[in-house]
């Protein structure tokens, strides 16, 4: 194990408001998936409160955009929540609550271990992404890179 853990954002535009009858499958479920990522093996962290719960949407961002933040032991850790645990399911399903887009939504990369990302953090991460694509700084699941050897090249 390095000395280092991955951070992880995503972003989703619902549909339908999350109070909405549209998204209510979704919403019932959310305590549920949030508990099983944190028991899940490799999970270090999440990011909760306002913007993170998707009951309480950023003031400062479109309401209809949902934000998962979290921080994970490997990318491996991560991929087997997010696709072989229940919560693959609502990976499956997302266009039923979610609106497409051709922008990346999902953006990786590496942080000091015992570190947590901040949102800003989080948010220039994906653009940089969608800006540049992949790199060390700011990858997906398609393009991921390892571990720094050192603290030094993560900038």
């Amino acid at each position: 194990m390095s000395g280092f853990n991955l951070a992880q954002f995503n972003i989703a535009r619902l549909i339908a408001p999350i109070e909405a009858p549209a998204s209510a499958e979704f919403r019932e479920a959310l305590d549920r998936i949030n508990a099983l990522a944190e028991a899940s093996p490799g999970f270090v962290w999440r990011a909760t409160g306002i913007g993170f719960d998707s009951e309480i949407p950023a003031d400062d961002v479109d309401p209809m955009l949902l934000a998962n933040l979290s921080v994970w032991e490997s990318a491996e850790a991560l991929a087997a929540f997010a696709y072989r645990s229940a919560h693959g399911g609502f990976v499956k399903r997302g266009d039923a609550w979610f609106e497409p887009s051709d922008l990346a939504q999902v953006v990786m990369w590496w942080i000091p271990a015992a570190s947590s990302p901040t949102r800003a953090e989080a948010f220039a991460r994906l653009d940089r992404l969608r800006a540049e694509g992949p790199s060390a700084h700011a990858f997906d699941f398609k393009s991921r890179f390892p571990a720094p050897a050192r603290l030094e090249t993560l900038a």
